[in-house]
Formats: C-alpha cells, structure tokens, sequence
C-alpha cells in the first residue's frame, strides 16, 4: 500500500524490505499479537499515528476514495486483535494523538440532563492509569478497570468494568456525550439527547466500527459525596495476598457465590478474587510489597522452601470494599463484621497468608487500589475464556468446587496434571456483579447496548502457555473442559454461552458468533442499522468482529 500524500505525521507501510520492516514490526504490536497475528492476519497494509483531527481526516478519505478499511487502536489491548486489520486495510494508531492540556480536563457546567456530578472532557489516547491520576488530582472518580496501560477508547465502547462494578456500575454508564470523526471526516458530538440510537450503538456495539472516536464526555464523583470522616463512614477496603491453596480459593470463591445468591447485598459492597501462578509480575499489582519484601520472602522459604532468587509462586488476591452512598450511610458492626471474614484469614501457618492491609481514604485514592500497573499478565499466547452467570443458586450448585478444581489441575503439580502446570500459567478473576441494588443490574436500561445487564459473577479464565503446540494443545484442553462445566443445561454456573467484547475469543466473526454478545437478533439489528448508516461504505469495517451493517 501507498503512503499517504501531504500527511505530515508518521506512516508505515507494510514491506519486504528488511530495514524498513523492523519500523513497521516494533509499530505492529499490541495486546493479541502473541497469539493471533497470523491466524487474524494482523498485518495491515498502512499503519498510521495522526497527530490530529486533520490526519485522521486524511486517513479517512484516502482509504474511502481507495476502498480500504480502517482500523482504531488507542490502547490494542482487545483480546481478538480487532483493533488491527488486513493488508487492505490501515491502522490509526491514537496512542499519542490527543495528549494535550485540552484533552484532559474538568468541565466547568453539568451534563444534560441536569446532574449536581461534574464532568471530565477526557481524550481516547490517555490511560487508565493517566486518567486515575487525573482523577485523583481532582478528588474525583469513577468506576473503571485495573490494567493501567488500557486506553479510554476502546475501553469506554466495551463498557469499562472494573473492581467498583457493583457500587457504581460500568464506566460507559458514566459517558453523557461522545465526539468523533465520521465516515465524511466531519466532526460529530454524539448524546443520548442529540442522536440516542446511535448513542446506544456506540456504547456495546462492536468497537471502532461507527467513526473515529476522539473523546468522551463522563459523569464522575465527588470524593466529598462519598467519604464522611466527622461521622467515621468512609471508604473501607481490604488487600489480602495468600500463597495459593485450593482451600482458600473455595473460602474467598464461597463469599463471592453467597453475595452472588444473596439479592438484598446493598451496593455499598465490591468483591473480587483473582488466582495467580507462579511467576506472576506481584509487584505491578501490589506495590506495597515491597516494604516487606525481606519478610515475605522468609515466609514463603518457610512455607515452599524455596530462595530469594525464586520467583514469585502461585498466589491468590482478594480486592474487598465497602464505599457509603451517602451521609446517612454508616460503618456498622454488620459491615465490620463483613471484612472480619477476610481478617480471620491472616494466620500464616493456617492460611498462609502474606499481605493484609485495610485502606481507608477517599475514593479517588482507594480506585488507585485496584490498579495492575502492567501492559499483560504472562508474556505468553493464551487462550483466554470469560463467563457470565445470572444464576442466584451458585452455593446450592457447588459451582465453587467445580472451578476450583478447574484451577487446582493447573496451580498444583500433581502426577496426573504435571504438564499443565508445567506449560501453563493462569490468571484468573473472578467478581460478584449482583443483587438488585447492584449498579451493575440497576443501569441496564440507561441508553447503552452493553449485554448481559443481569448477570450476578463475571468470572475470567486466562491461560497463558509456554510457546509451541504442547503448551498450546494443553490450554486447548482445560479450556474445552472449562466450556463444557462452565455453559449448558446442567452446568452448575451458567444455562447459556454470555461473552464481552472486550474478553472475545473462539470465532471472531460476529456474524456467526453475535448470540454470545448480545440478547437477541433484534438488538443486534438495532446496533446493526445504525452501523449502516455510520459505515454506509464498510469503511469502518476492518475485520469479521464487528456488528453486520443492516441496511433499513
């Protein structure tokens, strides 16, 4: 493919010529290459990074006038490769292109509809990580996810979840206004108000695949709303790090399913657990281990016999939180008695427990909790699973021995299962969504199409494996095993196969695959007409994993 004339900014055509193939290479990366570059053929004939909405203007109308696709990367960090394309199609790369003082700021009037919340102006090319530091600066926040190195882009579009899903819902819940580049290269400010059916395609659609988004507008929260320090209610939260056994897998998993099952839990609560294997990058997580790193480190000798030169062995990590609504909200014995739980599971030589801590401060201070300040968890392939759940029976169903055995074949160097903990690492995550009161449940009907509104447990699967066909073949097979237990009739967690965006996998054309994502074909027409409209051309269609355009 040709470069773009009189456009000013960088562009990287693909080529065989071997010193300018290494320029396009170290540009053609991000979170999926590892595992689907050639199978997705995430090879796209331009890869371009505007500096501005001129550029973007130019990419748009040379590849409309040259019948190319387009593609939007601001982070990459979308499972299946969508944010890349085919060598027909080119790349806009917005990593950097709206980084200025403008691009990220507070806006000084309310969003309509009336809101006594302030608003953020905040560009697709900052960070999470970015953008809760800005938040933080403010005494602001909201609700979104842990990985730092996660763009707003892309994240916003696939919803925005994260460890305050319940007390505050979805980041996009937050997203009053929407300013993007169209397929005419004209500027469009997108509302619930100004264009609702396009806004609702937007916001749980397929992402990137509507025009050029260059910024959002965002509802946020005041610390001062939420932390009451004269009355003793403020933001309470627990960080428990303990060396990886099955049984306190099954004790922290029991919580999350009696919350799950339990529809009257108040919003005020957040529970996530997440298992680790071995060699998992700690202290991206959990900075503050380090403090004690000399003390940890015996601990583990003691409980593994192992060395200081070892590295980091299986762990499991437990995000708890307690957030008042407002004034009226109190830290009560019944609330304290929620977080002595996780306190009686301290002892060391019974649980073997490493880390405890109890934060408690503002909220714009306590998201920064959650944070994993790096770009992936296991520098591997990975075949990655998510499931979603609207049971409320997961106790009485046993769900919890069932994927916690899934994990013990993995995390536990047993005989039978030696070569899976041998090739493969794990991440998994696993976090409670219900309850009526649930923010999560309680903005289904806010304008947006995300999917799957009433589900009460996302829990997320990752596998990553050693490269080559055994370690892949491996992570194949406890995935097939996962698909079976986790999806179907007698399955002890879910009834039906429900997806995010952001955690595709499997078939990756959303034509065949959309019952996954979304309830039914009407809603999928719905997006899909609107598609046509913002794409009448397919020059947003860079790739199978987006909405099929339906023409009205």
């Amino acid at each position: 493919m040709e470069k773009i004339q009189d456009f000013q900014a960088l562009q990287y055509p693909l080529t065989t010529d071997r010193i300018l193939r290494k320029a396009y290479d170290a540009n053609n990366v991000q979170y999926a290459t590892s595992t689907h570059q050639i199978d997705h053929d995430m090879f796209p004939g331009l890869i371009t990074l505007p500096q501005n909405d001129d550029d973007i203007r130019k990419v748009v109308k040379y590849a409309k006038s040259n019948g190319y696709a387009v593609s939007v990367m601001s982070g990459g960090h979308q499972y299946s490769g969508a944010c890349s394309t085919h060598g027909k199609g080119i790349q806009l790369n917005l990593k950097l292109t709206y980084k200025g003082p403008e691009d990220l700021r507070v806006l000084p009037q309310s969003p309509p509809p009336d809101s006594h919340r302030p608003s953020v102006y905040a560009s697709v090319s900052h960070s999470l990580g970015e953008f809760n530091q800005f938040l933080r600066e403010h005494q602001l926040f909201v609700p979104h996810g842990q990985c730092t190195d996660v763009r707003l882009g892309g994240h916003a579009q696939t919803g925005g979840y994260g460890q305050l899903g319940r007390s505050f819902g979805l980041l996009g819940d937050h997203v009053w206004g929407i300013r993007m580049i169209d397929h005419d290269g004209e500027i469009q400010e997108v509302t619930r108000i100004s264009n609702p059916e396009l806004f609702y395609a937007i916001l749980g659609g397929s992402p990137g695949n509507f025009g050029i988004i260059t910024h959002y507008f965002i509802e946020v929260h005041r610390d001062a709303d939420h932390d009451f320090p004269e009355t003793g209610a403020r933001p309470h939260g627990f960080k428990g790090v303990w060396l990886y056994s099955e049984r306190i897998v099954k004790t922290l998993l029991n919580e999350v399913a009696a919350m799950a099952d339990d529809p009257e839990t108040p919003r005020n609560f957040d529970l996530c657990v997440s298992v680790l294997s071995a060699s998992f990058p700690m202290f991206k997580l959990m900075p503050e281990l380090k403090e004690n790193l000399s003390e940890i480190l015996q601990h583990i000798a003691e409980a593994v016999g192992v060395n200081g030169d070892t590295k980091w062995p299986a762990c499991v990590v437990l995000y708890a939180q307690w957030v008042p609504m407002d004034a009226q909200d109190k830290y009560t014995p019944e609330v304290d008695a929620w977080f002595q739980k996780f306190r009686n599971l301290d002892h060391f030589h019974k649980y073997w427990c490493i880390h405890a801590a109890e934060p408690i401060e503002p909220m714009s201070q306590m998201t920064g909790e959650w944070l994993f300040t790096r770009h992936r968890e296991f520098d591997h392939p990975y075949e990655k699973r998510t499931y979603l759940t609207n049971s409320t029976t997961l106790v009485q169903d046993k769900w919890v021995d069932r994927v916690a055995d899934q994990i013990h074949h993995v995390l536990h160097p047993s005989h039978k299962h030696f070569d899976l903990w041998n090739n493969c690492h794990l991440s998994v995550q696993i976090q409670c969504y219900g309850g009526k009161y649930s923010q999560y449940y309680a903005n289904r009907n806010n304008g947006t199409a995300y999917s799957w509104r009433d589900s009460t447990v996302l829990q997320v699967l990752d596998c990553f494996h050693k490269e080559g066909d055994e370690g892949k073949v491996l992570a194949l097979g406890w995935q097939a095993e996962n698909d079976e237990l986790m999806c179907g009739e007698n399955s002890p967690f879910s009834k039906q196969d429900k997806r995010v965006l952001w955690a595709s996998y499997g078939d990756w054309d959303m034509d065949k695959s959309w019952p996954f994502y979304y309830e039914d074909r009407a809603k999928y027409e719905r997006i899909g007409r609107q598609r046509y409209l913002a794409d009448p051309q397919g020059t947003f269609t860079p790739n199978p994993f987006n909405v099929k355009a339906v023409k009205s």
